[in-house]
């Protein structure tokens, strides 16, 4: 498989037309499409440290959720992150891809991943905004039990492996629960909407935190890269689906930490 056929492989299950127009997923950077897959290093994020291990591995494909680049460079000489990126991966033959928004809103990605990582059952969209298809990005969904606002807070931190979460409680216990990966301080009243009693996402504002034992909704704030990491594990089992034949490698940390 070429490194073309395999985008286009992944464009078909996470297609472009559920990208917000702000975004600026795809292909940020390759040096040859038509390359033979020989190898694929996965990663949320397309850190220095994620390209150095895609070439030290001998993979021509580094694939994330975030995009490599979300503005325009002017000049290419080294002298930042961005740009050594971009001169490593062209010296090196490896080409970037990145799923982010599409993969956000997508059936089986981020959020629904995210949702079933919590337990919830009935789960279905959530948002008033959607994407250019019409999609919402957040899920709504029900625990099959009610559970202590706290003790659920508990059961968040457990899920998604995390040192700490931030939890601001209105005191109603939970039943009904939203979530949305990654940055969520602008749905908050969506959720509520949708009749949510909490709602779990990856960043907040201070003030709406502070709000919100006044308010109508349990607050969880459980990081932006824990909320939205388990979608790795969607990346990973296709891309082996569609190169079995190829090393696959997955990077599960960040040097974002909670501590």
């Amino acid at each position: 498989m070429t490194v073309r056929e395999f985008y286009a492989a992944l464009d078909a299950r996470f297609p472009c037309s559920l990208s917000w127009d702000w975004d600026n997923d795809g292909i940020s950077c390759t040096a040859d499409l038509d390359a033979s897959v020989s190898g694929i290093y996965i990663s949320l994020d397309p850190t220095e440290d994620a390209v150095n291990a895609a070439i030290e591995r001998g993979c021509n494909i580094l694939l994330t959720h975030h995009p490599m680049l979300f503005r325009g460079l002017k000049t290419v000489d080294g002298h930042d992150t961005g740009t050594r990126k971009v001169i490593r991966l062209i010296q090196n033959g490896v080409t970037a891809m990145a799923f982010h928004t599409r993969l956000d809103a997508a059936e089986g990605g981020v959020n629904d991943v995210l949702a079933a990582r919590l337990g919830l059952t009935n789960v279905e969209p959530f948002g008033d905004d959607s994407n250019p298809a019409g999609k919402p990005i957040g899920r709504v969904g029900t625990l099959p039990e009610a559970m202590d606002a706290k003790a659920f807070a508990e059961t968040v931190k457990a899920a998604l492996h995390l040192p700490a979460v931030v939890f601001a409680g209105c005191g109603k216990p939970v039943r009904r629960v939203a979530v949305l990966g990654g940055s969520g301080d602008e749905d908050i009243a969506a959720a509520v909407a949708a009749g949510a009693d909490t709602y779990v996402t990856g960043e907040l504002r201070y003030h709406q935190l502070c709000d919100a034992p006044y308010g109508e909704i349990n607050l969880i704030m459980a990081g932006h890269f824990h909320t939205e990491a388990p979608v790795l594990d969607v990346l990973e089992r296709v891309a082996r689906e569609l190169c079995p034949h190829v090393p696959v490698r997955v990077e599960r940390y960040t040097r974002v930490e909670m501590l």
